[in-house]
């Protein structure tokens, strides 16, 4: 069924294609995780019920045709079908497609999916080779597989947000939801190891991910503050528990990031700043002294950073490899990305459907992530999935090699499941 384009090198197939996701998930966890499969080559269909995944409806802001951002940020390469499970033939067709699906992914309330035969131990009843893939706000067990994940929530009962502000003000979250990007994040992970796992034993695997668990892994030192240390961090600003200076520092004009994580970074900012003997002063020589004294140390920089402008220090504390970068806007984030000629914007799709978006994370040597699909229509491509899972799995054409010279791919045997 695929109709993907091979962009390894010498024409050969990227790493995940042949493998065939049933998306069952919406909102972000999930379909940022199936984006970043379907870059690597992998077909990824997207189930959505009637009205459609919720991003659909999160705006503004808007694209110039009126597509959400929200949802077109997530959700490229991958071909929909509307299927309502409340209708005899769509769950036979949802069915269907999970007992065909290489990876199974879904982020529906814990046990919601049982009734309607979408379950793992459903789903693995006819395909023992699977890797079911479930995220949920708080797991599956216990008291937590009752409440519904949201990042803001588990943003608030994780401890992120006591962390995140001004010591004298309210708890703020953060500015995008960064645990939902974490569990996305880690199921990808799991999903990987899963199918590698698979290679060896030929066996399928139930991999689960909670934003919550994404939370604890995700908040690394500051978690391993209490487990491992008994502190309970609070939040401080812009400024950083163990380092100094690490943090926003006001110049003559606007405030700049100074990030000096060890003592040579602190010598080269002191000897910038013409202060060279206050990286000698004992009260200040290690990283901990520093971080211990930080109210007398900061008056004594900042006198002299109020000597200079937030550009002109960018400019020399770069120069002798002192960390240091403006707050940007998103805008001068995009702009500047492209300046170090990261091209962080991409052409997803082709002809008249091709939209911008923002590059795959990574980089390989040996092969380019593939851009082919804008996001899909609600619904656009319900009947082409529909006629494929008509077709008796004993009548699918055989896989053809690829060759090197090709533009369009060789279909595979595990995507014509």
């Amino acid at each position: 069924m695929t109709d993907t384009a091979s962009h390894a090198a010498g024409g050969a197939p990227l790493p995940l294609e042949g493998i065939m996701i049933a998306d069952f998930s919406r909102v972000l966890a999930g379909p940022y995780a199936t984006m970043l499969l379907a870059d690597l080559g992998a077909e990824v269909i997207k189930v959505e019920g009637p009205s459609g995944d919720d991003t659909r409806t999160w705006v503004p802001p808007r694209r110039p045709d009126g597509v959400s951002t929200y949802y077109a940020a997530i959700n490229r390469n991958k071909k929909s079908i509307v299927l309502d499970f409340k209708d005899p033939d769509d769950l036979a067709a949802a069915q269907q497609l999970a007992a065909r699906a290489d990876v199974v992914i879904e982020n529906f309330k814990p046990g919601g999916l049982k009734k309607f035969g979408l379950d793992y131990d459903s789903v693995v009843q006819d395909n023992p080779s699977v890797i079911y893939s479930s995220i949920t706000g708080f797991g599956t067990q216990g008291e937590g597989a009752k409440y519904p994940g949201y990042d803001l929530i588990v943003q608030a009962m994780s401890g992120l947000m006591s962390l995140t502000g001004s010591p004298d003000g309210p708890p703020f979250r953060a500015g995008i939801s960064v645990f939902d990007v974490m569990a996305g994040l880690h199921s990808t992970i799991g999903i990987l190891a899963a199918l590698r796992q698979r290679d060896h034993t030929g066996e399928g695997a139930h991999v689960e991910a909670s934003l919550m668990a994404s939370a604890m892994s995700g908040l690394v030192n500051q978690t391993h503050a209490y487990v491992g240390g008994g502190t309970t961090p609070m939040r401080m600003g812009n400024a950083h528990p163990s380092l100094y200076p690490y943090e926003a520092m006001p110049t003559a004009d606007d405030d700049v990031i100074i990030a000096a994580g060890n003592n040579t970074q602190f010598s080269r900012l002191c000897t910038v700043l013409g202060i060279p003997e206050i990286a000698e002063d004992e009260r200040f020589a290690d990283v901990g002294d520093r971080t211990d004294r930080r109210d007398e140390l900061r008056p004594i920089l900042e006198a002299e950073l109020a000597k200079h402008t937030a550009q002109e220090l960018f400019e020399k504390l770069n120069e002798v490899g002192v960390p240091c970068g403006p707050i940007n806007t998103i805008k001068q984030g995009v702009e500047y990305a492209e300046a170090l000629g990261l091209e962080p914007v991409v052409q997803v799709g082709t002809g008249a459907t091709s939209v911008p978006g923002v590059r795959h994370p990574l980089t390989f040597s040996t092969m380019t992530p593939r851009y082919d699909l804008a996001p899909p229509t609600l619904g656009q491509h319900t009947e082409e999935i529909r006629a494929w899972l008509q077709q008796p799995v004993s009548q699918l054409p055989e896989p053809q090699p690829t060759e090197p010279a090709q533009t369009e791919p060789a279909q595979t045997e595990r995507t014509q499941r």
